[in-house]
């Protein structure tokens, strides 16, 4: 059984016009959070690879706008990249060519599969640190396969990985609480009276 994402259950759209203007909107308004995200960024020093909010961001977006939404949303941001500088550094070009590109690649099949499992209800749920875990796990996978063509042989896991573990799983924790305490505050609204309810 599926459940409608959380913003797409706040903003109901009334006709296929009013659905596909809302999930643009949406889309790209997710992609921009992203790349707001990436200006946030702490160089450190040894990889090419910063330390940025750009995994809470990606999290959130699969959680609040669903799989397809999401992912929607993240290829818009690989595509803004190419000729924007929405990427950590206000880097611009293909992704391929930067040493931290695969872990945007990433980005896109993280959000549909945290979006997939919320929309089965994991988002109100315990285990909703679960949807966030594989999310992250998606986006490491090409992150470390790509970043490898980049640094010496046999440091991929300690410029890639290692330095990140701690700070990623404080972000997806973080978006394990914010999910569900959004949802709260919605019934709640909802049982006062909302205008959307």
């Amino acid at each position: 059984m599926t459940t409608a994402p959380l913003l797409i259950a706040l903003l109901p759209a009334r006709s296929p016009a009013q659905r596909i203007a809302r999930d643009v909107v949406l889309m790209a308004g997710f992609s921009l959070i992203v790349a707001l995200s990436a200006r946030i960024a702490i160089p450190l020093g040894f990889t090419p690879v910063p330390v940025t909010l750009q995994t809470l961001a990606v999290l959130l977006t699969g959680a609040v706008l669903g799989s397809k939404r999401g992912a929607g949303a993240m290829t818009l941001y690989l595509i803004e990249g190419a000729w924007l500088p929405v990427f950590a550094g206000g880097r611009i070009g293909p992704v391929w060519e930067l040493a931290s590109g695969g872990y945007i690649i990433g980005f896109i099949p993280a959000a549909f599969v945290v979006g997939l499992l919320c929309e089965r209800g994991w988002d109100r749920r315990v285990w909703i640190m679960l949807a966030m875990l594989a999310g992250n796990v998606l986006i490491y996978i090409p992150g470390l396969i790509q970043l490898s063509f980049f640094v010496p042989e046999g440091k991929v896991l300690a410029f890639g990985l290692y330095p990140f573990i701690a700070g990623d799983l404080v972000k997806l924790y973080v978006a394990s609480l914010l999910v569900p305490a959004a949802w709260l505050l919605v019934s709640r609204w909802r049982r006062a009276g909302a205008p959307w309810s």
